[in-house]
């Protein structure tokens, strides 16, 4: 997944570098009737624009030059006969009035264009507005998000500003082939779904180099989405970089081969996220890698939710038939706000496969936090803070939810299967087979490295060989996780 994305991500450069190289025509808004003062409605003159270009033989130019802009909700069609750059120097501000922008669900929106690049430029939308209704309760329209990208290819959206928009800033939908990099987006934490970036049905999306200030999902990943590299991103507040939510309907797409790598978390609501309702449902999300996160104070850092249910209302109260399966955590530190930084509450009925942990290093308030899992099946190695985040494998016998790092965990194991021998968890994703004899000193370990306490183990195969006539062997233990 990672070589995919990086490559995507070369040739989107080559792209940007071949459009500054290309003969191109320039046309000018303000050649068109724009005016640059944000009192004069430029509509029509950016859609004059637009249509000269969308219809030039060679590469052409839309200039925005310095200034303010105002515009109501506007659509950009193609297809167009040749590649266009939108290079915005000015602002382009929204109606002050909520209202204008009626039910159109968006602001600015291209849609069936192909190699389109946005360069530079800030978004004002004047959300405010609109939150005040929304959390009025009054009758409110449905709101706008800033900039959407609908069935597009071979897109660049560079340097771009997004700053209180009405509902998400910036959509990516059924796309291929985008490249987003040093974008800001900017939005009090309080301000309802307001995302980031929302990217659904698309593929071979980079999102890098950006900073995102939001009320929702610093960027969210939904259904369909597949062949996604985000780095250096820098998030917060929000709600952290989410997949999900997913099972709302049945008939859904699922979610592949993602990456999120060298980004900073601060004072988020989550750190990484994914999350499906608990209802029946054909999607599934595999191939998860997240490496080199920074937490600052972070309300759960890592969280895998398969009863999400925002506000508890119309909880569906099911089992999600989302299947999520290898998802990696590598090297992931900082700070939580909240004690357990770790909860995997998983499918009763799809269980969590193929969850891998390595080098989790999660404090809260200048101690270890805890962790929380359910139906979940995995392995861990390096440095582990929780501790007690080893995972499960599938076929482990019986099933259990990882132990809490305070207090005592009471674990039932069929004595006939436990003699002098223990199955742990190793570097596999499966269980192996160790022998300790009951006089050891020096208990063996697993290949990566994960500590086993000798006393423990001594201890537990004294009370084995003891109990071989019991139907159950009951086990009290602190984090370590055994099976058998």
């Amino acid at each position: 997944m990672a070589k995919f994305a990086v490559s995507s991500l070369a040739l989107s450069f080559f792209y940007i570098f071949q459009l500054s190289n290309a003969a191109s025509t320039t046309y000018n808004v303000i050649q068109f009737g724009a005016k640059p003062d944000g009192k004069t409605e430029a509509t029509q003159p950016f859609l004059k624009a637009w249509s000269a270009a969308c219809s030039s033989a060679t590469p052409s130019i839309i200039s925005v030059p310095k200034g303010r802009y105002l515009l109501k909700a506007v659509e950009f069609r193609g297809p167009c006969k040749n590649k266009i750059t939108v290079q915005i120097d000015g602002t382009l501000v929204a109606p002050t009035d909520y209202r204008a922008l009626g039910n159109s669900g968006y602001w600015i929106l291209f849609i069936r264009v192909n190699r389109v690049s946005v360069f530079g430029g800030n978004l004002d939308a004047k959300g405010a507005g609109f939150w005040a209704c929304r959390k009025s309760g009054q009758n409110c329209p449905v709101g706008a998000r800033s900039i959407t990208f609908n069935w597009a290819n071979d897109i660049v959206i560079s340097g771009l500003t997004s700053i209180n928009s009405q509902l998400t800033h910036l959509v990516i939908n059924s796309c291929n082939n985008v490249l987003v990099r040093n974008v800001r987006t900017i939005a009090p934490d309080q301000s309802p779904n307001t995302d980031g970036i929302h990217v659904q049905s698309s593929a071979g999306v980079t999102i890098t180099g950006s900073t995102l200030q939001t009320g929702d999902d610093c960027i969210s990943i939904g259904p369909g989405t597949r062949n996604m590299l985000m780095s250096s991103i820098k998030c917060g507040p929000g709600h952290g970089v989410s997949i999900g939510s997913l099972g709302k309907e049945f008939n859904e797409d699922g979610v592949e081969n993602i990456t999120l790598t060298d980004s900073v978390f601060s004072g988020s609501d989550n750190g990484v996220r994914i999350k499906s309702w608990a209802r029946p449902s054909k999607g599934f999300v595999r191939n998860i890698f997240y490496q080199n996160l920074m937490m600052k104070n972070v309300e759960n850092p890592i969280i895998i939710d398969q009863n999400y249910c925002p506000n508890n209302e119309g909880c569906p109260r099911q089992s999600s038939g989302v299947k999520i399966s290898e998802v990696t955590y590598k090297n992931i530190q900082g700070t939580s706000a909240t004690a357990e930084a770790i909860t995997f509450d998983c499918s009763p009925s799809n269980p969590c496969r193929g969850i891998k942990l390595q080098d989790i290093k999660l404090s809260y308030m200048n101690k270890a936090a805890t962790s929380s899992c359910k139906n979940i099946g995995g392995t861990s190695s390096g440095v582990l803070m929780p501790e007690s985040v080893e995972a499960c494998p599938s076929g482990c016998l019986p099933v259990w939810t990882c132990p809490v790092t305070k207090g005592q965990t009471v674990v039932d194991l069929p004595a006939a299967n436990v003699l002098s021998r223990l199955y742990y968890i190793e570097s596999a994703d499966r269980l192996r087979q160790k022998d300790f004899p009951q006089t050891t000193s020096e208990p063996k370990r697993s290949v990566e490295g994960m500590r086993l306490d000798k006393n423990r183990i001594t201890h537990i195969i004294k009370v084995s060989v003891r109990s071989k006539g019991l139907k159950f062997l009951r086990l009290v233990e602190k984090s370590v996780r055994y099976c058998v």
